[in-house]
């Protein structure tokens, strides 16, 4: 890999005998697998994070690992690929698509996914095959088994692990669009389901320190947001158009998907498959405010507030309009710095099992 003129190698990656139990193996090569087994069948990477929800998730994919095998039986090579760490999702996701994989599975909650999806990507391109390129497409699979699985709610799926399983057998796959997040020094990050601005990113910077209890995480991370908080005025430019001021900005949320936070229904007009963002910002919120409100966060019916605006577009920059800096930006419950920040669309960028 070449990083700002320097090579750096990328570590071994995970799915090797050395480091994982690789259910299907050829013992004679040092890769996943031969060419002429990865063209009979298919080659399926499912990454699972074992410490995610308190170490449950790990729990849980060994008793969900005799299914899984019964199910696809031999029609494919799985390897089982365990992170070692934070970003080693990426980095296992990046090295399978170039060995020409077919699926690259996310096992646990919604920060496994966020890993995952952005090893889809490399300076904002997709990652492509070794020896196929553009030809071959990797698809993106789904197993809940973490804190939190707010990307599924989106379309209707329960926190199942064994109904996931039958939707990655049964094939059936569809494009849906990424999110792309570019900061002043011009790195690149993509989101798949919400990233979010000021109270509910710095709330979700706080619940990140207290997922030992559960979905209460996100309820304990918003009380500590609230202590000092300000609402801020902020400037936005939509689409390459003029700046835009919002004033006593409480919380700004750009949605590729409808929920998060453990279920709270923010961007509910948002799509994967539509080719845009839904952005819902609201205004000059109290903490009675959410109080009294949120069961119409949690159920999506917030929009019709008059302090509550939305707005459709493929690109938002969002500054400060007087800089004082501190204001938080988060993407899937990833905290990623400060404003400002441009948001866009990847259209069509994955093809996902659903």
């Amino acid at each position: 890999m070449v990083l700002y003129g320097i090579v750096v190698p990328l570590p071994k990656p995970s799915f090797t005998r050395s480091e994982q139990t690789i259910i299907s193996f050829d013992p004679s090569t040092d890769r996943m697998y031969d060419a002429a087994s990865r063209r009979r069948r298919g080659d399926y990477v499912f990454v699972v994070n074992p410490m995610g929800a308190n170490g449950r998730t790990g729990k849980e994919w060994k008793k969900l690992l005799p299914y899984l095998r019964s199910r696809f039986g031999g029609d494919c090579n799985i390897c089982e690929s365990i992170t070692l760490g934070p970003s080693h999702a990426m980095d296992i996701t990046r090295e399978a698509i170039r060995e020409g994989v077919d699926a690259v599975i996310a096992v646990g909650g919604d920060g496994t996914l966020h890993e995952v999806v952005n090893g889809f990507f490399w300076e904002g391109k997709p990652v492509l095959a070794h020896d196929q390129g553009a030809k071959h497409s990797t698809a993106l699979g789904i197993i809940p088994l973490g804190t939190g699985s707010d990307f599924a709610r989106t379309f209707c799926w329960k926190n199942d692990p064994h109904e996931a399983i039958e939707r990655i057998t049964t094939g059936l796959k569809t494009q849906i669009d990424v999110g792309t997040i570019s900061g002043e020094r011009g790195d690149l990050h993509c989101f798949l389901n919400v990233a979010d601005i000021h109270l509910s990113a710095k709330a979700g910077y706080y619940a990140g320190r207290y997922k030992r209890f559960g979905n209460l995480c996100y309820v304990f991370g918003a009380l500590r947001a609230f202590m000092g908080h300000r609402n801020q005025d902020l400037k936005i430019k939509v689409d390459g158009g003029e700046w835009e001021v919002y004033s006593d900005v409480t919380a700004l949320c750009i949605g590729n998907a409808k929920y998060f936070g453990g279920g709270m229904k923010i961007t509910p007009t948002a799509d994967p498959c539509s080719r845009n963002l839904e952005v819902v910002i609201l205004q000059n919120f109290k903490w009675y405010d959410f109080v009294l409100k949120l069961h119409k966060l949690y159920r999506g019916t917030h929009l019709s507030e008059e302090n509550v605006h939305l707005r459709s577009v493929h690109t938002i920059e969002v500054e400060e309009l007087v800089s004082q800096g501190g204001i938080y930006v988060q993407s899937d419950g990833e905290h990623l710095g400060f404003l400002p920040r441009k948001f866009s669309v990847l259209p069509a960028a994955i093809e996902m099992f659903i």
